[in-house]
């Protein structure tokens, strides 16, 4: 999307209201000036639409390229309407950019489906820091609280479900029997149980 004549600070219209929505926020620690204004702007933007503090989970992870497991979590874990995804990655001399690039672009994308959770692309793709900070507070302040707008619009056009699809929790409850199984050896026997429910089908 080309912002370079359109300040994305500005809402063209009303924000739905985000006082019964759930929102989580992962956040590369990676330039982390940067990713540190857009987390600002986001939450301003999440309380400006109504959205309680205790309704906006924080987790953090190494760098963009992380992000899509972070978003994961949320999506598996919790109960979130919506996620935001922060990150930023600067060109450098070599094509390291571009693989950055597109793995956290497939890994969100494929979990918004995965998921049916709604995802905030959050990741400035920039030639330099200063790119990045023109668009973070800076000259532009453009990328501020676009996320934010876009998380709540999103999560309020599509809401997910409280509970989770159950092929999911299905998946979940074999996972965590299987761990328990292998932690505990005497009961290592029953692991052909495991499998068996495993192989099961929710119609």
């Amino acid at each position: 999307m080309a912002t370079k004549k359109h300040n994305l600070s500005q809402f063209d219209s009303p924000l739905p209201s985000a006082a019964e929505m759930r929102f989580g926020i992962v956040v590369a620690e990676w330039n982390r000036e940067v990713t540190e204004a857009l987390l600002e702007g986001a939450v301003r933007t999440l309380r400006a639409a109504g959205c309680p503090d205790l309704n906006i989970q924080i987790k953090y992870v190494p760098g963009t390229f992380e992000l899509a497991l972070g978003a994961q979590f949320f999506a598996e874990y919790t109960d979130v309407d919506a996620v935001i995804a922060l990150g930023c990655v600067i060109q450098g001399d070599t094509r390291h950019f571009d693989f950055i690039c597109q793995g956290v672009t497939q890994g969100i994308t494929q979990l918004q489906i995965q998921w049916n959770m709604p995802i905030a692309f959050g990741v400035l793709t920039v030639n330099d820091m200063q790119q990045a900070l023109d668009r973070c507070g800076g000259r532009l302040h453009d990328a501020l609280p676009i996320y934010g707008q876009v998380a709540d619009r999103h999560g309020s056009r599509f809401p997910r479900p409280r509970t989770r699809p159950a092929e999911h929790q299905l998946t979940t409850l074999v996972q965590i029997l299987k761990g328990a199984f292998h932690r505990l050896p005497f009961l290592r026997r029953f692991r052909r149980c495991v499998a068996v429910i495993s192989c099961v089908r929710v119609s």
